[in-house]
């Protein structure tokens, strides 16, 4: 059996073989007046328009409230994972560069990717992570374009915003307005991706669009605050935004199948609010697919407990003073995890290989294929890409 993911559920081919599952393979249908469907668009009002700029009382000449302290990490499937050079840390008081904020040479992450961003001029950020659709190699397309196209594009939407106004800071709104560039643009000649990006403002306003099985994980206090849900049409067939090659798009219609599409408005979209040492996490399905919430919780626990950033005492787990220092740039006394986020990017990356080439331990995705498909005797992990942004939110003092 093999683990990559199918297309999406757009037109069944009855000739075309899945190998994944056995069963008819799935192709994306896209139109190409995409571009006039999602030019400018704008999830606040579900419909697309451009978004009016607008001055904020929260600019950088302001002291915000609270910050975002992000590392990331990453490692692609089959390569050895090196915790010296998987890694990134995004300093939000820096004048930050396109190359800082996104891999533009594409980092070692094969199909996955992500990106962190200043959200306009404001002190809000942008961040999330995309997993291109293995499924389109049968095309003889590596989503790994689209993918990484789609973060590129993403943290350049988010850095042009216009000091936003807190309740139009939706995510939804950068993944569509960069979807809709890769579209016009033209330039990726096919794939599809899953996407899970978020928006955070200083005063703790944290929004999510999630597309696919990528996903999030909010900690709180040695808890499971929240985590998110996948989006599948069927088993390992995620949501996704895709673009579809003419090939493509003329087999589906010899065939005859029923055509349907995914786009930035299918995505579940969230609100929340973050507090003083919360701890989100945001990850590719090579990350779920190996680890349950459970076990997320323990690394996460025994990392920010041992470094005495929660703290257990009379009036239970409290946020300890400490969580200012260690997560700033040498917070930690490491030469490369050198703050307490991208330790634990690392440390989940480092988990998540370690499970996904575990041949005597039933991971998730095992979990999932023995109920849906008990005669392939799948055991162990599942070897893929993987790839974490870790955020600790800090209230400034």
């Amino acid at each position: 059996m093999r683990a990559s993911k199918t297309l999406d559920v757009l037109s069944i081919l009855p000739v075309l073989q899945c190998r994944a599952c056995r069963s008819a393979a799935f192709f994306t249908q896209q139109t190409f007046s995409l571009y006039h469907r999602f030019s400018n668009y704008h999830p606040s009002k579900r419909i697309f328009t451009a978004a009016t700029p607008s001055q904020s009382p929260s600019t950088l000449g302001s002291a915000p409230i609270i910050s975002y302290r992000i590392g990331a990490s990453f490692s692609a499937k089959g390569r050895r994972f090196d915790s010296k050079k998987n890694v990134f840390t995004f300093n939000a008081q820096a004048q930050m560069t396109s190359e800082q904020e996104v891999f533009t040479g594409r980092p070692n992450s094969g199909q996955d990717a992500f990106f962190v961003s200043r959200a306009g001029n404001s002190n809000s950020v942008a961040f999330g992570v995309a997993d291109g659709v293995g499924g389109w190699a049968d095309q003889g397309i590596d989503s790994a374009d689209f993918s990484h196209g789609l973060c590129q594009r993403m943290a350049k939407v988010a850095r042009e915003l216009h000091s936003p106004d807190k309740k139009d800071l939706w995510p939804q709104y950068i993944l569509g307005n960069a979807y809709q560039e890769i579209v016009r643009e033209g330039n990726i000649d096919g794939g599809g991706s899953t996407a899970c990006v978020a928006t955070g403002d200083d005063e703790g306003n944290f929004k999510v669009a999630n597309l696919g099985d990528s996903g999030f994980i909010h900690f709180r206090l040695n808890a499971v605050h929240h985590f998110s849900n996948p989006q599948t049409h069927a088993f390992n067939t995620p949501f996704q935004l895709s673009v579809i090659p003419p090939k493509v798009l003329a087999l589906s219609r010899i065939f005859g199948g029923k055509q349907l599409s995914d786009s930035p408005e299918d995505s579940n979209d969230s609100s929340h609010e973050v507090r003083h040492g919360d701890v989100l996490m945001f990850a590719t399905d090579g990350v779920w697919d190996n680890l349950t919430p459970r076990e997320l919780l323990k690394i996460v626990s025994r990392q920010m407990t041992g470094f005495h950033a929660w703290k257990t005492g009379e009036k239970g787990t409290t946020v300890s003073e400490r969580i200012h220092d260690l997560t700033q740039e040498g917070g930690i006394p490491k030469q490369y995890e050198n703050n307490l986020q991208t330790l634990l990017a690392v440390n989940i990356i480092g988990e998540a290989k370690a499970a996904s080439m575990n041949t005597k331990r039933d991971g998730p995705f095992a979990k999932e294929v023995q109920k849906f498909y008990p005669h392939e005797n799948y055991h162990g992990g599942k070897v893929d890409d993987v790839c974490v942004i870790v955020a600790i939110v800090v209230r400034n003092e």
